[in-house]
């Protein structure tokens, strides 16, 4: 049996706010806050890194070498780099 179109179509000419349940405005905004970590680059960083991976491998690299120096004191970012 073939359906014609308007058998289908179940969307209305028009919609009362009666129609939906009720909302929370901003209802996953906290949990998507809570799951994303976003850092900008600034732009002469971002030209030496072509994507995240990049950047996480560069900082993983990074880590490792401040474990592998017992005879630095200082934290690794407490320390300042030139521009």
């Amino acid at each position: 049996m073939k359906h014609n179109l308007q058998d289908i179509d179940e969307l209305r000419p028009e919609y009362q706010r009666s129609d939906f349940g009720e909302m929370v405005r901003g209802k996953y905004a906290g949990t998507l806050s809570e799951q994303t970590n976003v850092v900008i680059l600034e732009p002469d960083v971002a030209q030496v890194f072509p994507n995240d991976k990049a950047v996480n491998d560069a900082l993983r690299a990074l880590l490792r070498m401040q474990q592998n120096r017992p005879w630095s004191r200082k934290p690794l970012a407490s320390m300042k780099f030139e521009k």
